[in-house]
């Protein structure tokens, strides 16, 4: 019997599942097959950016919530899992799998340092060089310390944006270019 594929969607602390990041990475799983489940956690500390306290703490407020609402599922029962993670939802992704022991398929959007602690098996990143939340150089010496392919988008925030709209837009168009790709094994 052939197990479905199952995608899992991690969001960042204001980034929410119907954000464009998520919302289109979650419509190319439905399209190859995949079963989404959102995490949506919620509950975190104000000004969180730059606050390494607060930071953690939200980490771990985000991991407690992603433990309970995954409690039900059956790993073993999908062929193929894929983690999509937003922010501090890469950081809860690879750390469940690592801690689960599971095999998936990662999609890093706008990764946090901390993530890479986690981070093993098949993953892609993809980085604003003006990402307030993560520094370039670390991002960067990180995916190549884990193998990991970084996809940059220059003087892009943390929502891999930049104020051009229509720059913008064909960097979401090539961001889920890329990530179908993935998705597909392509």
């Amino acid at each position: 019997m052939d197990k479905g594929r199952l995608a899992v969607l991690f969001p960042g602390i204001g980034y929410h599942c119907d954000k464009p990041l998520l919302y289109y990475a979650a419509k190319l799983a439905r399209t190859a097959g995949c079963e989404v489940r959102p995490v949506p956690y919620a509950g975190f500390p104000e000004r969180v950016r730059g606050d390494g306290d607060k930071l953690r703490a939200s980490v771990e407020i985000a991991w407690e919530q992603a433990v309970e609402m995954l409690a039900d599922v059956d790993w073993a029962a999908w062929g193929d899992i894929l983690f999509i993670g937003k922010s501090i939802g890469t950081v809860v992704a690879s750390r469940y799998a690592l801690e689960r022991d599971l095999a998936v398929k990662n999609v890093l959007l706008t990764p946090l340092a901390e993530t890479f602690q986690y981070v093993r098996g098949d993953a892609v990143a993809f980085h604003g060089t003006a990402d307030p939340w993560a520094d370039t150089g670390t991002i960067a010496a990180a995916c190549r310390e884990k193998g990991v392919p970084l996809h940059l988008t220059e003087e892009a925030n943390h929502s891999l944006e930049t104020g051009d709209v229509i720059y913008d837009l064909r960097t979401l168009e090539q961001t889920m270019a890329r990530i179908d790709a993935f998705i597909r094994g392509k």
